[in-house]
């Protein structure tokens, strides 16, 4: 993996995080990109300090119109070739869908999939020139399902898989390869949530860590994988929400919620 560079979104929390310590661990060259100027500098310089690695980072709002353009031209221009494309970046929301902020919402989708899609398109056509490259988006296990309270986040991870499955199959015999990434809908884009709102979502639930997620995704990317969903009982859970094909969703109580 010597030599190569891989671009990493969400670089300074959460799985994103990890995923650049693990990239920068293999000796792979980075390009990191995040909103939060200072986190970002700071990782930078210790990822660079501790393996050597070449380290470009861009302090940057993905959620914003056109951003994805900006950030390849910036990358291009400094004679970068991503190698390793793992689109991490993400934000959710927690609320009834008539009673959260649009503003949000917007923004969530813009950078849930909009820009997940504008980035993979840039570097997807540069990889095709060259046949080969690895892909991941990290989608969710909230994409096999409905998400009452958080209608708009589910359904932005649903595009997510669809999408990265649509691709994988495309580029088939390409020598580029597509993972969805299915972690526990509180580590793909919750991190920023009040503390009241995580313990709703987990109700007494146990996490894997972080890092388990990133090593767990960045061993299906190398793999191959197309879809990778984290846990054993998360894929248990799938395989017989499959079989059975039924309506299984949560159902939310807006007396209960308002209370």
């Amino acid at each position: 993996m010597n030599k190569r560079t891989a671009l990493i979104t969400g670089a300074t929390q959460g799985i994103g995080y990890y995923f650049s310590r693990i990239m920068a661990r293999n000796r792979v060259d980075l390009v990191l990109i995040d909103k939060n100027e200072d986190l970002l500098m700071d990782l930078a310089l210790d990822l660079y300090q501790r393996y050597g690695v070449r380290v470009k980072f861009i302090p940057f709002d993905l959620s914003k119109t056109n951003a994805p353009f900006v950030v390849y031209n910036d990358i291009i221009k400094d004679g970068f070739r991503i190698d390793y494309l793992i689109n991490s970046a993400g934000v959710g929301d927690y609320g009834f869908f008539h009673e959260t902020d649009w503003e949000k919402e917007r923004e969530m989708i813009n950078l849930n999939v909009v820009s997940l899609v504008q980035l993979t398109k840039l570097f997807v056509n540069d990889m095709v020139i060259h046949g080969k490259g690895r892909v991941l988006n990290v989608a969710s296990t909230a994409a096999f399902q409905p998400g009452p309270s958080m209608a708009v986040y589910y359904a932005t991870k649903a595009f997510v898989l669809s999408f990265s499955e649509a691709i994988a199959n495309e580029l088939k015999n390409s020598g580029i390869t597509v993972t969805a990434l299915c972690p526990d809908p509180q580590q793909s884009g919750l991190q920023h949530l009040a503390e009241i709102e995580v313990n709703k979502l987990l109700r007494g639930r146990k996490l894997p860590k972080d890092w388990e997620v990133a090593e767990f995704g960045f061993h299906s990317m190398i793999e191959g994988k197309t879809v990778a969903v984290n846990g054993f009982m998360n894929r248990l859970w799938l395989n017989t929400r499959r079989l059975f094909r039924k309506n299984i969703t949560q159902p939310a109580t807006l007396t209960k919620e308002r209370a």
